[in-house]
């Protein structure tokens, strides 16, 4: 290790939803990252307490090595608080490394800057469908989007719908609003039993749904390949999961079609290139969880521009300022939608530069090497 890639400075600045991440190395070098969204203060914690005392005096270019490292000295906790303050650690790494390069991200994964396909994303189960479907039908004219996705089911909802027969009157007009070449997705979030799932799904398939996400509990792996195995479209999942022996799993049973990497959830840039690669091998495309415009969307887009296995889209939440007040204002310039698709930041790095007045309202905490 050169003196200049050792890693002197890992800063927060965070509220209760959103923590970004600034790392200096010994010559000045910085970059930018997120941890995940929810809870993010709590992250931050984490991530100074478990995380920054390993990475502090390390080799910031041998990302392998010293993630390697610290899920090693911190294995008596593994899982999603540990892998979230990874990733705020990880993905600011990235940063740092296409600037030195004076390239994007993704021009350092051999893919390059562009627009990308994205499908606009619904996060409400508290909507009408009616108004559903007429919203998705005006942002499909003002935008251009060719896909959606819809919720159906209750969270964690043990076979039951968020009011009865919500789901079924959802899909039809949704159709009918959107027309017949619109490509549909729904998002189950592990509400059904394998029996009821697949009952769901077939129906689904009357309505030529695509994709159809997370049906079964996400920890009952097995249910979800049962699914899998009984319906024609295609189950997806993962966004939830972080742990690579179950990503394994996942893939070496195939027990989804589509898998799907949150690169803030499962730890950072550098593993969800490798949940990439898991799926490549056993022949399954990747479309990434990024369900609000935080910074998990910008990765998300630098992601599908270098993997091989890149799915047909990325998925863009398509909620109001009102409904997630802390998604924007945070970078720019902000993803805006054209035609059905959304530019990759162009430019070294992510492409972006965090805003300063967002920082400023933000809580800063520093872990400093002595």
């Amino acid at each position: 290790m050169t003196n200049e890639d050792e890693i002197t400075n890992i800063e927060t600045f965070s509220t209760e939803n959103v923590a970004l991440v600034r790392v200096r190395t010994a010559d000045g070098a910085e970059g930018w990252g997120q941890v995940a969204p929810y809870n993010a203060d709590i992250t931050v914690h984490v991530l100074h307490r478990q995380i920054a005392p390993h990475a502090l005096g390390a080799n910031a270019a041998d990302l392998a090595t010293l993630e390697t490292e610290i899920l090693e000295r911190e294995h008596k906790f593994p899982g999603s608080y540990v892998c979230r303050a990874l990733g705020g650690l990880d993905t600011a790494l990235w940063d740092l490394r296409g600037k030195r390069a004076g390239a994007g991200v993704c021009e350092l994964l051999d893919g390059r800057p562009g627009r990308f396909p994205v499908y606009a994303s619904s996060m409400r189960r508290d909507i009408e469908p009616r108004d559903e479907a007429d919203r998705l039908a005006r942002l499909q004219g003002e935008y251009g989007y060719r896909a959606f996705k819809v919720r159906i089911g209750r969270e964690c909802g043990h076979d039951q719908d968020e009011w009865p027969g919500r789901t079924e009157e959802l899909l039809p007009a949704v159709r009918k609003a959107l027309g017949d070449d619109a490509i549909l997705l729904v998002d189950a979030n592990s509400s059904y039993t394998p029996t009821r799932a697949i009952e769901v799904g077939r129906m689904l398939d009357d309505y030529g749904v695509a994709h159809f996400e997370e049906p079964c509990p996400y920890w009952e792996l097995e249910w979800t390949a049962e699914v899998s195995a009984a319906l024609s479209l295609d189950v997806a999942g993962g966004e939830q999961d972080c742990l690579m022996p179950v990503w394994r799993r996942m893939a070496e049973m195939r027990a989804v079609d589509v898998m799907q990497p949150d690169v803030c959830y499962v730890g950072g840039m550098s593993r969800a290139l490798r949940v990439a690669e898991l799926a490549r091998t056993a022949g399954l495309p990747i479309v990434p969880h990024s369900a609000n415009l935080t910074l998990v969307t910008v990765f998300a887009l630098h992601l599908m521009s270098g993997i091989e296995n890149a799915g047909n889209y990325v998925e863009f939440s398509i909620e109001p300022d009102d409904y997630y007040p802390w998604q924007r204002g945070i970078f720019e310039p902000e993803l805006v939608p054209r035609d059905g698709t959304v530019e990759i930041p162009p430019g070294p790095g992510w492409g972006v530069e965090i805003r300063p007045e967002w920082l400023q309202r933000a809580k800063h905490r520093v872990s400093a090497l002595r």
